[in-house]
């Protein structure tokens, strides 16, 4: 035994614990010098021994993780304690790359699903990641509608497993809308375009938004909770894995984020959504689809009082507002959706769909106000500072709507891919039938001083008092129509992809063309029918460069075909002259691809042209857009869009993004003036961050900031004599969560091992407590006949609560 007591005396201890990032142990890492070496065992520990008075090189390596190589000098027999943190391996990365040019190439962006997890924002969701991209802006936080590079809402297309999906119609407020369509934790892949997109897709504008819901693999459950609400999503396989299901139960309640307005209000609105999705593979080549929404919004606001300070230091002003009256609103929408995929053989898919939306709306309020405008006393030793002293302008107004809408879409569709080497064809065809019965009963009175203000436009004149006033007593605003349409549309488009190689540089060649024909027939009017041609082209190359970029050029005669909402105009009066809107619209773009500070990033540039033609003018109240149905202007938008996005953060994707825009129209040859739309500068971030040292408490920030654009005019002014802009959009949102168990971290000890993903956390809405606006209320000033435009402030800070489980 002495021999081998004396050789253990020469040989000294390495020993610890192996971890990454997460904190959490690595089993199987190699650890080695020369011929000899250990393993760590499932808690990531090791003990190695090596010799001494000896500098001895050891490798600490995994296939999953960076390799370490370390010396050790030991000049007697000790124990020394290394416990290192390994990284991520990012081979795969490469791989990634390669498999995602053909999304780089058609000009989409893909959205990596677990942002939808993080996001943090008033209504967070796709749409909230979506308005952080340059060329994308709301200045709503409580809407989820949004603007692409000038184009208004109505020029968004939004897909669902290849199914577009539609929004109600009366909507006039974000504080209205309630849910996004789209149920995040149903999401599976997020692809969107802001333009030059293919064939394949319809006949929009602006826009691609198009959304993927997963099928499920195994049986889960996840809770969503907050102040603002509740989300339950619940999925599974049945019948031996053939029958996979995803139901989502989502339920809002926006009263946190009313109750901070500066209107006092009697206010519980709440909107409820239930989704589900079904895929049955009935065989290795049928797969039988549904797709079900049901969705009831139910907007019951009752105005109690409202002051709001505005004008400038020197000379102040205050409004002082007491209502009476409420506003019932109910917007119930019903979606259904039946497809078959069906896979001829390798090369060949064919998918049906058949799909129907059904959206009732009613629009129910009689609100009276009483308004007090007034000068605000500014001096400092007066025991009345900061009171209103006198009163420029006493007024009331009456605010009345009956509107009623009932909208039923049905259509069905047919479509094909065929693949031949590196060539592909796609092709497909519509059918659809669209019925709209509308009644609008609106008007409005304004009382200043006890006197009926006429309508601006009155053609009786008022001598008073020297000769009595005979003509009738005209509401100030008044609309009142009834109609009732039937509009037929057949659709198709055909589309060419090719990818090959021009020596060592990649191409990517597309080419398609869409053809609409669209009747439309009021009830008691003849019809109108129209077609339109639609051709498309992409091109890209990735030159063989040792930088890593891909360039792209796209564009194509874009059209769009009125939808009821363009086809009534400001009076509610239908058109169904209303022609399709078209655009020649040119998108050059680059991608480049680097490594700064050993992690990944990539800038994303964008240039973009657009000459618009049949321009359907409109104005904008809120997130309510009403067109003029006339087809009487012209208009062009150009600007650029630049996006960074990498790991700012080690193992965090964030970006930065910066928008330049400028859009204008003709309407009637009058000259050009800015569009509602003009929104010339965006800077968006979104930022995630991690303490070093408790990597499982996390931060999310959403930054948003957006020059004003035109608008906050009265509902009756002509816009040739009003331009002024709105103030800049600013908002900042910041998460913070703490991740307590997940697919990285588990526990299995106490209670809450008994959760797959456990995550809580605190939300602060508009950190600065900014007061963005994006209308205005207008009041007169009866000594100066003026009118005043105070501004109607949107929601302030705001402290909310999540928490989210998994099981």
């Amino acid at each position: 035994m002495f021999p081998t007591l004396l050789l253990a005396q020469k040989l000294s201890t390495i020993k610890g614990t192996i971890i990454n990032k997460f904190n959490d142990p690595i089993e199987g890492v190699t650890i080695s010098y020369l011929n000899k070496g250990t393993t760590t065992d499932e808690n990531g520990a090791y003990e190695l021994k090596i010799p001494i008075r000896k500098t001895v090189t050891v490798t600490f390596s995994h296939v999953s993780y960076k390799t370490i190589v370390k010396k050790f000098t030991t000049r007697g027999v000790r124990t020394i304690t290394f416990s290192p943190t390994l990284t991520i391996k990012n081979e795969s990365l490469e791989e990634i790359i390669i498999q995602n040019r053909k999304k780089e190439a058609q000009g989409i962006t893909k959205i990596d699903t677990k942002k939808l997890e993080t996001v943090v924002g008033a209504n967070a969701g796709v749409e909230t990641i979506l308005m952080t991209l340059p060329g994308v802006s709301n200045n709503n936080e409580l809407s989820t509608q949004y603007n692409v590079r000038g184009g208004n809402f109505d020029e968004n297309l939004v897909y669902v497993n290849g199914i577009e999906v539609y929004r109600p119609f009366l909507i006039r407020s974000g504080q209205q809308e309630g849910l996004s369509f789209i149920n995040s934790n149903m999401v599976q892949n997020i692809d969107f375009s802001a333009g030059g997109f293919q064939a394949k897709y319809g006949d929009k504008l602006s826009s691609v938004l198009d959304i993927t819901y997963r099928k499920p693999k195994e049986f889960a459950t996840q809770v969503d909770l907050s102040l603002l609400g509740g989300n339950v999503t619940t999925e599974g396989t049945f019948l031996n894995n053939k029958l996979s299901a995803i139901l989502g139960v989502r339920y809002r309640d926006n009263s946190l984020f009313v109750n901070s307005k500066q209107t006092q209000v009697n206010f519980r609105p709440n909107f409820t959504d239930v989704q589900t999705y079904l895929s049955y593979e009935a065989n290795k080549k049928l797969t039988l689809n549904f797709l079900g929404n049901f969705s009831l919004n139910n907007y019951n606001y009752k105005p109690l009082t409202r002051r709001t300070r505005f004008g400038t230091i020197a000379n102040p002003l205050e409004l002082i507002v007491f209502y009476q009256g409420q506003e019932e609103d109910t917007f119930q929408t019903l979606f259904g959706a039946i497809s078959a995929d069906y896979k001829i053989n390798e090369d060949l898919d064919i998918t049906g769909t058949i799909s129907s939306f059904n959206t009732q709306e009613e629009e129910h309020f009689d609100i009276a106000a009483a308004y007090n405008l007034g000068q605000v006393n500014t001096n400092i030793g007066s025991e009345n500072f900061g009171e209103v002293e006198f009163s420029q302008g006493i007024g009331s107004q009456i605010n009345h709507a009956r509107n009623d809408l009932d909208a039923l879409i049905n259509n069905i569709q047919l479509k094909a891919s065929l693949k031949d080497g590196n060539n592909e064809w796609k092709a497909g065809v519509r059918y659809q039938v669209e019925n709209i019965k509308d009644r609008i009963r609106e008007w409005e009175i304004i009382d200043s001083v006890g006197f009926s203000v006429r309508p601006p436009h009155h053609t009786n004149s008022n001598n008073q008092p020297y000769e009595p006033f005979t003509g009738p007593i005209e509401p100030f605003q008044s609309v009142r129509a009834e109609n009732e349409v039937d509009i037929n549309r057949i659709t198709s488009f055909v589309q060419f992809s090719r990818k090959t190689n021009w020596d060592d540089h990649q191409i990517w060649l597309n080419a398609g063309v869409r053809t609409q024909y669209w009747s439309v027939t009021p009830k008691g009017l003849s019809g109108k029918s129209f077609t339109i041609i639609s051709p498309r082209a992409q091109f890209a190359i990735k030159p063989d460069w040792k930088k890593d970029m891909l360039f792209r050029l796209s564009g194509g005669y874009y059209s769009q075909p009125p939808f009821y909402k363009e086809l009534r105009g400001f009076d509610g009066k239908l058109n169904p002259n209303v022609k399709a809107q078209k655009s020649i619209h040119a998108v050059l773009g680059n991608d480049y691809s680097f490594v700064l500070w050993n992690r990944p990033f990539k800038l994303t540039t964008e240039l973009y042209y657009k000459n618009l033609t049949n321009v359907n003018a409109y104005a904008i109240d809120n997130v309510r857009i009403r067109y003029r149905a006339d087809n009487n202007a012209e208009a062009y938008a150009y600007g650029l869009d630049v996006r960074l996005n990498g790991e700012f953060v080690p193992g965090n994707d964030s970006w930065i993004s910066f928008g330049y825009l400028k859009t204008e129209e003709n309407i009637n040859n009058r000259g050009y003036i800015a569009r509602p739309t003009d929104q010339r500068i965006k800077f968006g971030v979104l930022f995630q961050d991690y303490v070093p040292n408790l990597p499982d408490l996390k931060v999310y920030l959403n930054l948003v900031y957006n020059t004003g654009v035109p608008g906050g005019s009265p509902a009756y002014a002509d816009v040739y004599d009003f331009q002024n802009r709105l103030g800049d959009y600013r908002r900042a949102d910041l998460g913070v969560s703490y991740v307590f168990v997940d697919a990285n971290k588990k526990v299995t000890s106490n209670f809450i091992g008994n959760f797959k993903e456990l995550t809580a956390g605190l939300e602060l809405f508009n950190i600065f407590d900014i007061r963005n606006s994006i209308t205005n209320t207008w009041v007169r000033d009866v000594y100066s006949k003026q009118q005043f435009g105070i501004p109607n402030f949107m929601t302030g800070r705001v402290l909310n609560f999540k928490l989210k489980m998994k099981f």
